[in-house]
């Protein structure tokens, strides 16, 4: 409270001289903005605890106009103080308006220093109960969202990416990013970068295409994180919860992207040291002699210490009761997860269904698993969405009959168990870049529209109805090698 205070002190001196008015004429502001946001996450619930009140006025004490100091819990309640209060949770204050409009004329970053701020005492009001509720989870997401599209709607571009502040995404026309503090890659001796700020990092997140829920969840679980660290810091009881997930879904649906950003996020509030993100299935961690699989399932672990494991299509670990390797690789992990569950944490990732059995197969795995993120299929116009990004990145281009042929493609191809998702959109683009290769080969003299225009006729086929194989629509006999599809996977 004390740095929010300081911070939006320092603003508003800045935001005073911009407006003609003396600095520390609009400090009170300062203290009485702190005190609304923590009344406001203290009412998120609409429970008010002894211990919110008790560290309400112990956090405020005199600093208010109308003086908490003396105060009781139950004098608070009945007086209803902090009626209301929750309401300044979803509507931005006048105060926060006039800094995202003075940023917007003088391209400075007094909003972003209210926002990181105020984050931090909607953190710390959360961490006055023993147990975060749902409600206060939530609560801290909308507010995130609610300081995030006033910043967007204000003009203000991400000070990390100079993008969009709400969804991460380029915007038209890019300006320049406010100046202020950026976060610059180590250079290369330095065997490891600084943590990566926890507003950079979910702006990473909310750049990736569709996965609403899944964002929605990995928010989630970094704000109860930080609530329970702040409690830690405070000499606090914490409710201790496992760190481990379990990821499911189809193929190219982002497992690993999420899985890096959140091993980066772990190492960022605390969880783990370094935040690398180590992949392994069935040949990283089962051997095939007896005794050598405990081995090698240790030594993956090895790698990972300090970071996150992310164990992909983790049912084939066991497949029956006849695969003795197999299961010595669950049992081994079982006993590593505990033993080491101050070092590495552990994502499990595969189709749903396997993935209940999976946890079903041995009685240690599901306790220590209790928070599953579903990854669902991407829509057609998330693909076509994906299929654009692609292009973008390689300065190509699609005509008007592409993009409805790419769309078409989307719509249908069949979405039954496997569906390649993201994988499938970047094999459509590989296939197209093969199939435009081919056509303008023989151009003496290609224009820039010949190099980078992506034609209808560059898309292919539509996939043949009836059929879970899109393949032979991707990469026909006549394109790459013997079958046109052995150099591809989808």
């Amino acid at each position: 409270m004390t740095r929010f205070i300081t911070e939006v002190s320092e603003s508003l001196d800045i935001l005073a001289t911009s407006v003609g008015r003396a600095p520390g004429t609009m400090a009170g502001d300062a203290a009485l903005e702190a005190w609304h946001v923590a009344a406001a996450f203290v009412d998120a619930d609409g429970t008010h605890t002894s211990d919110e009140l008790e560290g309400l006025v112990g956090a405020f004490g005199s600093r208010l106009d109308t003086p908490l100091t003396g105060l009781s819990p139950t004098d608070i309640r009945q007086r209803g103080v902090l009626e209301g209060a929750r309401g300044w949770i979803a509507t931005p204050s006048p105060l926060f308006h006039l800094l995202v409009d003075a940023d917007r004329k003088y391209g400075s970053m007094n909003a972003w220093r209210y926002y990181d701020a105020a984050m931090e005492i909607a953190h710390h009001a959360c961490a006055l109960d023993t147990l975060t509720t749902q409600g206060e989870l939530q609560a801290l997401d909308q507010f995130r969202t609610t300081l995030l599209r006033t910043m967007e709607e204000g003009g203000l571009r991400n000070p990390w990416t100079g993008r969009s502040p709400l969804s991460g995404r380029a915007v038209e026309d890019p300006v320049a990013a406010p100046s202020g503090p950026v976060i610059a890659p180590p250079p290369p001796a330095t065997p490891l970068a600084p943590p990566r700020p926890i507003a950079e990092l979910l702006s990473e997140l909310n750049a990736m295409i569709g996965l609403r829920e899944v964002k929605g969840q990995v928010r989630l679980v970094t704000d109860l994180i930080r609530v329970q660290q702040l409690r830690r810091q405070h000499g606090l009881p914490v409710a201790e919860a496992s760190h481990h997930l379990v990821f499911t879904g189809n193929p190219g649906t982002g497992k690993t992207t999420v899985g890096r950003l959140v091993a980066q996020i772990y190492r960022t509030v605390g969880v783990v040291t370094r935040g690398q993100l180590v992949e392994a299935g069935r040949s990283d961690l089962v051997a095939g002699y007896m005794g050598q699989t405990a081995a090698k399932t240790t030594e993956v672990f090895d790698r990972a210490s300090g970071g996150v494991l992310l164990i992909d299509e983790a049912y084939a670990l066991n497949q029956g009761p006849e695969d003795t390797f197999g299961g010595e690789a669950v049992d081994t992990l079982v006993k590593l997860i505990e033993d080491r569950r101050e070092e590495v944490v552990v994502i499990v990732a595969g189709y749903p269904d396997e993935m209940d059995e999976f946890l079903d197969a041995n009685p240690g795995l599901r306790s220590r698993f209790p928070r599953t993120i579903r990854f669902p299929d991407y829509t057609t116009d998330e693909l076509v969405e994906i299929f654009d990004s692609l292009c973008q990145a390689s300065a190509y281009r699609l005509s008007i009959e592409a993009r409805a042929r790419v769309r078409q493609f989307f719509a249908a191809a069949p979405r039954g168990k496997g569906f390649g998702n993201g994988r499938l959109a970047r094999n459509l683009f590989e296939a197209a870049l093969e199939r435009q290769a081919s056509r303008i080969v023989d151009l003496a003299t290609p224009s820039d529209d010949d190099l980078c225009v992506l034609s209808e006729a560059d898309i292919g086929e539509l996939p043949e109805r009836g059929t879970d194989d899109v393949s032979k629509a991707l990469f026909p006999t006549e394109v790459g090698s013997a079958d046109g599809r052995d150099r591809f996977r989808q």
